[in-house]
């Protein structure tokens, strides 16, 4: 029998923490959860730290509302009251907002939900270019593999795919394969501004979710 609780924290990382890397991230979790004073358990063995686990890695310079986290607790811990002490011990720009029993494996991500809003000078313009380019019948790119770097067509990876004219920027919501297949955004963008250049300044990528092969969010 264990003698611990597998533990799941659902939290936001929004503002300045958007530029923290995700190594910096678990340094900050791990400090926390010391200054919150959580029974948690430690890893075993000569260099004992927090056991922490997340589900999907967050790119740098990306925000989101919907990220995830496993750690354990050798003590019971009434989980409104974990999700409180952890609040009080993390910097502004990280807020857990639910607590709750680890239930989802990993492996059982498949897709991520992203909103990303892009922004130029000339929105006509974008909002142009933007649908010439996911019109074209394929979107080749250079991606990292575990066999190096390859040249594939993303195209068919876009699950869902919806843009808009919003206030001062275009906004794309999207669905992307994630987990074993991960396919990160910035893929579509730095390959937009390659094809068309001068005509988007700067975006800003917000996760939304993470979900099962089902289509359920990933709890």
């Amino acid at each position: 029998m264990n003698d611990f609780k597998d533990i799941r924290v659902f939290y936001k990382k929004t503002g300045r923490l958007k530029y923290i890397s995700h190594l910096d991230i678990n340094r900050c979790m791990q400090r926390a959860l010391k200054r919150a004073g959580l029974p948690v358990w430690y890893t075993q063995g000569f260099n004992t730290h927090i056991y922490l686990t997340f589900a999907l890695p967050l790119s740098l310079g990306y925000e989101s509302n919907y990220e995830v986290m496993d750690f354990r607790l050798i003590e019971e811990v009434p989980f409104e009251e974990v999700k409180q002490r952890m609040n009080e011990a993390l910097p502004e720009g990280l807020e857990v907002f639910r607590v709750a029993e680890k239930r989802d494996k990993v492996d059982a991500i498949a897709a991520a939900c992203y909103q990303i809003r892009l922004y130029g000078d000339d929105l006509q313009e974008l909002e142009t270019a933007w649908t010439d380019f996911l019109s074209e019948p394929w979107i080749e790119v250079e991606k990292k593999t575990k066999k190096g770097m390859k040249r594939i067509d993303i195209k068919p990876e876009l699950l869902e795919s919806q843009y808009q004219l919003d206030g001062d920027c275009l906004l794309w919501k999207v669905k992307l394969p994630a987990g074993a297949n991960n396919i990160n955004p910035s893929l579509y963008l730095d390959e937009f501004c390659k094809t068309y250049p001068n005509i988007m300044t700067h975006y800003d990528v917000l996760r939304t979710d993470i979900l099962r092969s089902d289509g359920k969010r990933f709890e």
